[in-house]
C-alpha cells in the first residue's frame, strides 16, 4: 500500500471540470478502463479538493499501480489516497514525478545506474505513455523494481 501520493493538480489530461461528486468518480474510472484496465472490485472517489481515494482490490499489483498513475495523472488531482490492494503480489515499483529537463533515459540513469534500461520505464507506464518522448514536468511515472540493475 502507497498510502497518500502527490500529484500535480495543475499537470495532467484535461478532463474538463469533473471535480464534484459522482460524477467525477464515473469520469475517472471511464478513464481508467479507456486505458483497458480493469477497475472491477476498485472504488474510486474524488472529494472536493481533488483528492481520489481508491480502495478494493486489483488483479495485479502492477494494474493497482497503472489504476494509481491513470487517476493521478489528470488534471485537477492533487493527489491519490491509495487504499487499495492487488489479489497477486509482486513488488512495489518507485514513483518518480517529471521535473523540466527529464527524459526517460535520464531517469533510467537515477534509478538503474545506465540508460538503457528507459525501455522498461516506457513499458511500465504503457497504455498511458504512448512515446517515450512525449512526458512532462509534473507527470508521475512508475519505476518497475528490476532485479538485474542497481537501484
Amino acid at each position: 500500500m502507497f498510502g497518500m501520493i502527490p500529484f500535480a493538480i495543475t499537470a495532467g489530461k484535461a478532463l474538463g471540470k469533473i471535480f464534484k461528486g459522482k460524477d467525477a468518480s464515473e469520469t475517472l474510472k471511464k478513464e481508467v478502463e479507456g486505458y483497458g484496465l480493469d477497475t472491477e472490485g476498485m472504488d474510486i472517489q474524488v472529494d472536493d479538493q481533488g483528492v481520489v481515494t481508491i480502495k478494493g482490490e486489483a488483479a495485479t499489483q502492477e494494474a493497482k499501480e497503472k489504476i494509481i498513475l491513470a487517476v493521478g495523472n489528470v488534471e485537477g488531482v492533487g493527489g491519490v489516497n491509495d487504499q487499495s490492494s492487488s489479489r497477486t503480489g509482486g513488488r512495489e515499483s518507485r514513483f518518480h514525478t517529471v521535473v523540466s529537463g527529464d527524459s526517460l533515459s535520464a531517469i533510467s540513469k537515477t534509478y538503474y545506474g545506465t540508460w538503457r534500461l528507459y525501455p522498461e520505464i516506457f513499458e511500465a507506464n504503457k497504455p498511458m505513455l504512448s512515446d517515450p518522448e512525449k512526458i512532462y514536468p509534473g507527470q508521475v511515472l512508475r519505476i518497475p523494481a528490476i532485479s538485474t540493475a542497481s537501484s
